[in-house]
């Protein structure tokens, strides 16, 4: 029983030795094994390049006819006719409105009367006075008489020219009873009808006629934003001295482009001071009247043009917590860097950068929310034209539209 004791005692302990030396092998062994190596993300980047734009602006603004013309009468009377159909085109000196004539015809004839009663009493003084002026020359007659000769030579012909005045004021009178288109236009509703009563130059316009071919549009330009424009313009930033720079495209209200350009008449030199904005007037010719008084519009002015300007989609720019744009680009040793930037505007689905960007740098518009500066990556151009790819789906980012 002693000799079993023992066997088993010796059995135990040798199990006991192979288990501590196998967990020490597997110790060292473990130890010796290489840390995993750390993943690389993978970003996408658009290069940014140089490229030459023009640069547009909309403003809202009106229409509003070209010419207006106010129709009133210069004489009293009764409106006898109306010779024109209402919302039609006139021209000008088209007849309008005729007002009874019959008293100023009279007048008109009154007036010729006295004018050939004038002139018949012209001869007999004349003649009068030119066989006093011989009698005066040898002293056949007195001075005096001589004199009032004279006097009624000259009273004479007086008397004709204010008759010839009478004739003409009469004429005129009459012809305002013809009341004419000053303008050529589109003539609106008429406000009186015939049997009505005309007061000469009275408040109310018979009638309104409006030239509608060419029209202006009147927009409202920033103050801010043209002080701006001459900023950039200063900096050589931007070229604004081509003739071209002052043609202007129009939206209509509905936002189809207008087929005809127009060009920039002029600019107000007062600045509202409850709006802080100045007004330009543009004209643009409206053949087909598709243009009316009073319509809604978008005008695109062209500011100027820039040579070297630089253009991210919007997908590569964000915020910093303080609201100023910042991008993420690729360093020389590809590292990610941020850089602040300053922006002008959005010109399609891409910003334009004035300041943190130059040509050649790469932009990272995807995988933005799993880098860090200073971190490596794998860069992979970025592929515009890509739509819900698990990339984009990742980071939360649409795909940018390509141009």
């Amino acid at each position: 029983m002693q000799v079993q004791h023992k066997v088993d005692g010796s059995v135990h302990t040798v199990l006991v030795l192979v288990v501590l030396l196998g967990g020490l092998i597997l110790s060292s062994c473990g130890s010796q094994q290489a840390p995993p190596q750390p993943i690389i993300p993978e970003v996408r980047t658009v290069t940014v390049e140089a490229e030459r734009i023009v640069l547009t602006t909309e403003l809202p603004g009106r229409t509003s006819a070209y010419f207006v013309a106010e129709i009133r009468p210069q004489v009293n009377g009764i409106i006898q006719k109306r010779l024109f159909d209402e919302g039609s085109d006139v021209k000008a000196g088209e007849v309008l409105y005729q007002i009874d004539p019959a008293s100023y015809q009279a007048a008109y004839n009154n007036a010729v009367a006295a004018l050939a009663r004038s002139e018949a009493n012209l001869p007999p003084v004349r003649l009068k006075a030119e066989r006093f002026r011989e009698l005066i020359a040898v002293k056949a007659i007195s001075q005096q008489d001589f004199d009032n000769a004279d006097a009624a030579l000259r009273q004479a012909e007086a008397d004709i020219e204010s008759a010839k005045a009478t004739v003409e004021s009469a004429k005129i009178n009459l012809g305002y009873t013809r009341i004419t288109a000053p303008i050529s236009g589109r003539i609106g509703k008429s406000n009186v009808t015939v049997g009505a009563l005309a007061t000469a130059y009275q408040g109310a316009a018979l009638a309104t006629i409006q030239q509608i071919d060419p029209i202006y549009v009147d927009a409202a330009q920033s103050s801010a934003n043209l002080l701006e424009l001459k900023r950039n313009a200063a900096a050589g930033r931007i070229k604004g001295d081509r003739p071209d720079r002052a043609r202007v495209k129009l939206l209509l209200e509905d936002g189809t482009p207008y087929p005809l350009e127009g060009t920039l008449k002029f600019s107000e030199v007062t600045v509202d001071p409850s709006t802080g904005s100045f007004i330009l007037r543009m004209v643009f010719p409206n053949p087909k009247h598709v243009l009316l008084p009073g319509m809604y519009v978008r005008a695109v002015v062209q500011e100027g043009e820039v040579d070297k300007a630089i253009l991210v989609p919007q997908q590569g720019v964000s915020r910093d917590p303080k609201g100023n744009p910042v991008a993420l680009i690729i360093d020389g040793s590809d590292k990610v860097e941020q850089r602040a930037l300053k922006v002008d505007r959005v010109i399609g689905d891409k910003w334009l950068v004035t300041e943190g960007l130059k040509p050649g740098d790469r932009v990272i518009m995807e995988g933005v929310q799993k880098v860090r500066p200073g971190a490596p990556v794998k860069v992979v151009p970025f592929d515009a034209g890509r739509k819900n790819t698990p990339e984009a789906v990742k980071t939360g980012q649409p795909a940018v539209k390509a141009h």
